[in-house]
């Protein structure tokens, strides 16, 4: 399991339930969560075979920034 975290612009629960659809529907992510109450608006995806700059671009073809976080 991959576990990625990315700073981002999802920063209130409008944000979150626009980006809800698409991450829920795909099958290669298996959970996703992002913390609006934390001022870098960490968002955290696990994934069994998406690579790090892949979920970056389904973020941002959403209208989000997404900038990597090494953990």
């Amino acid at each position: 399991m991959k576990r990625y975290q990315f700073k981002t612009t999802i920063n209130c629960g409008g944000c979150v339930a626009k980006v809800t659809p698409h991450l829920n529907s795909n099958r290669e992510i298996t959970s996703w969560n992002v913390d609006i109450n934390n001022p870098e608006k960490i968002l955290t995806v696990e994934t069994e075979s998406l690579q790090q700059e892949e979920v970056k671009g389904i973020i941002e073809k959403l209208g989000f920034k997404a900038d990597e976080i090494t953990v």
